[in-house]
């Protein structure tokens, strides 16, 4: 995957919230006594980012954004793209400048690096158990707090489809929502007269009967939400072609190959951020000599 796909994507609020982010993880460790009391500032440094497993790389791009916030005197060379699957000993980055800006910053890159990169690798492999089926693989919002567009990134990175960045990109009618309003035919009706232009409608459905109202809305997708695998191939037949579908609800990496072959444009997986393994890299410092 270019880096360009990292441009285009942390752009505006996105690019705000992770520069925001940035500042926080730095700010977190304070300052670098350690590092300060063994070196000066016109000590140089070089070092590589090596993988320690097999993976999908996300967050390579993070690195030089890390930096900056030292100085514009760090250098960083990235000799992969994010997407990219690499094996364990591969160098994905080369690093050089003051010891006391790369020694702050080790940490906090490796943090993103690692984080990001799980999440990648495992959205990949859910990816890759998708072959051959018309489903494709949505994340969620259950997301770290501060953490929602890099972790939706690396789902990007993993070659998975982002569900909505924000609660503006898409209306999302929850089991809440409906009990509140009264119904689903309700709900639908007042967001349509509350917004317009209307933006796209998803309507979250328990049960069969919820499946026949919200057809018969004007919505874009229905979800069938913890459905057994009978009754999710039964209210799927029952769907008009016009309003999209989605699964979502305990889908596991050995599961969701079996919830496709049902039928739905998408299901939804809450693992790929919430309970993805970090990635093992290692940022060792070069001997200069």
């Amino acid at each position: 995957m270019p880096t360009t796909i990292f441009d285009d994507f942390f752009q505006a609020e996105a690019r705000m919230f992770l520069l925001a982010t940035i500042r926080i993880a730095l700010a977190e460790d304070a300052s670098d006594l350690t590092s300060m009391g063994l070196f000066t500032d016109s000590d140089m440094a070089q070092a590589m980012i090596v993988a320690k497993q097999d993976t999908v790389v996300a967050g390579l791009p993070i690195i030089p954004l890390v930096l900056e916030f030292g100085g514009e005197s760090c250098q960083a060379h990235l000799n992969v793209d994010d997407g990219d699957r690499v094996s364990a000993g591969t160098m994905v980055a080369a690093l050089q400048g003051p010891a006391l800006q790369l020694l702050k910053a080790e940490r906090v890159i490796m943090n993103f690096l690692c984080h990001l990169s799980g999440i990648a690798d495992l959205t990949a492999r859910y990816v890759e158990a998708l072959k051959g089926t018309k489903t494709q693989l949505l994340d969620t919002r259950k997301t770290l707090p501060g953490l929602r567009f890099p972790e939706k990134y690396a789902v990007l990175a993993g070659g998975g489809q982002n569900h909505r960045l924000t609660l503006a990109d898409m209306l999302m009618l929850k089991d809440n929502h409906i009990d509140r309003a009264g119904s689903i035919t309700q709900a639908v009706s007042r967001l349509h007269a509350v917004h317009s232009p209307c933006p796209p409608i998803e309507v979250e459905c328990r049960t069969l009967e919820e499946v026949t109202e919200a057809s018969q809305c004007d919505i874009k997708r229905i979800m069938l939400d913890n459905m057994d695998a009978k009754t999710a191939k039964k209210a799927l037949s029952m769907i008009p072609d016009t309003i999209e579908t989605e699964i979502s609800g305990n889908v596991s990496l050995e599961t969701i190959r079996q919830v496709a072959e049902i039928g739905p444009n998408y299901i939804s997986v809450g693992k790929l951020t919430h309970s993805a393994p970090a990635s093992d890299f290692s940022m060792q410092f070069i001997p200069l000599g």
